[in-house]
């Protein structure tokens, strides 16, 4: 067993089916790990790190992340569900995320640049104030998603649907839109876009 100083290091490990629900488990480091079907559903994961690691069909849904690092980590077809991220360490934190359920998941003030939301469901997850300079949402749902004082500069949301997004109270040079989408844009002002002769 690591130390608190000292801890557990694991290397190019698989883990398949571990099931850690409702379980602890800190203080460990694992680099260059897979994890196929693992539960960390309501999970306490205080005080690891997680390097270059990849998470494909796991739930980590109301799982806790206090100084959790992840490291160029990839979520595939993951169930995230109401995960609050701010709580993980700001110095370990970029990854993506495919076919991945992160609805009603705090994001809330971290940065998160050029981070690649590829088929995933965010529904009234929250970005108030984080940077997603260069990032894309591509066939995201952001249905009532929550956008204030972000940066949003370079997004993508050419494919992304259901967003609201106020350009007012957002920094969003150059972010990419479609013209099928700019409704997002527009609500405020109680517009109607008819999109009918489009195509």
């Amino acid at each position: 067993m690591g130390t608190a100083n000292q801890p557990d290091e694991y290397r190019k490990k698989t883990f398949n089916g571990t099931n850690l629900a409702e379980k602890k488990l800190s203080n460990r480091e694992f680099i260059e790990c897979q994890f196929i079907s693992c539960n960390f559903h309501k999970a306490t994961l205080h005080d690891n790190d997680f390097e270059n690691c990849v998470f494909k069909q796991c739930d980590l849904s109301m799982s806790s992340l206090e100084s959790t690092g992840f490291k160029d980590c990839i979520f595939i077809g993951c169930k995230i569900l109401g995960v609050d991220f701010t709580r993980c360490n700001s110095f370990r934190f970029s990854f993506a995320f495919k076919d991945c359920f992160l609805d009603y998941s705090i994001f809330c003030g971290t940065k998160m640049k050029k981070t690649q939301f590829t088929n995933c469901s965010l529904k009234e997850a929250n970005f108030s104030n984080t940077d997603l300079t260069l990032s894309s949402f591509d066939n995201c749902d952001l249905s009532d998603a929550v956008f204030s004082h972000s940066i949003l500069i370079r997004v993508d949301f050419r494919t992304a649907r259901g967003f609201v997004i106020d350009p007012a109270i957002n920094k969003m040079k150059r972010a990419r839109f479609s013209s099928l989408n700019l409704q997002g844009l527009l609500y405020k002002y109680d517009l109607e876009v008819d999109d009918s002769l489009i195509g």
